[in-house]
């Protein structure tokens, strides 16, 4: 359930699933979520239906994922920090990460 002002930060680059992504944003954004994308560059469009948008280059399709995690890492990052998380000792790795 999505409350007013939270954050929901959604992949918007230019491709397949485009128009359902917008439909996703249209959705948050009537239940007072704040809308952070990340769109491809030039895409005008998506700065209506966002609070905040941060571009990336346009690749082919596939490629895409590739460029988009950087915005994502770095935001990750930055939000723990926030938090007063030590992001050079992350907890419970062990549970997501198996070694064989």
């Amino acid at each position: 359930m999505i409350t007013e002002g939270m954050p929901v930060v959604f992949l918007a680059t230019r491709g397949s699933q485009y128009d359902k992504v917008m439909s996703n944003i249209e959705e948050v954004r009537a239940r007072g979520g704040v809308v952070i994308a990340v769109a491809t560059e030039g895409d005008r469009q998506i700065q209506k239906h966002s609070d905040h948008v941060v571009y990336i280059p346009h690749a082919l399709e596939p490629l895409q994922p590739l460029l988009s995690v950087v915005p994502l890492q770095l935001l990750a990052y930055h939000a723990a920090v926030a938090r007063g998380c030590n992001v050079d000792k992350p907890r419970n790795l062990a549970k997501s990460v198996t070694v064989e």
